[in-house]
């Protein structure tokens, strides 16, 4: 285990219960734990997220395209 050995293991695992208490750190774990099972299963999902329409490159501004008011698409009426 390199420099570290059983030990040090044991040592800081004493440290951490009179820190936080043995009441306090199953929560901890719990809550980390659902912590990373949300994040993995947000990052799953950037995954799956795909773009269905090709992203528009250019300096052209589309034609021929509006919104639900009127206005060509990609211009916002300004809201002050």
């Amino acid at each position: 285990m390199g420099e570290f050995g059983p030990w040090h293991l044991l040592i800081v695992a004493v440290v951490f219960v009179l820190l936080f208490g043995s009441r306090k750190l199953p929560d901890a774990a719990r809550s980390l734990g659902r912590s990373l099972r949300i994040f993995k299963a947000e990052i799953h999902g950037l995954r799956d997220d795909s773009p269905t329409t090709p992203a528009v490159t250019g300096d052209s501004p589309q034609t021929g395209t509006t919104s639900k008011d009127g206005q060509p698409a990609g211009i916002h009426p300004q809201t002050d």
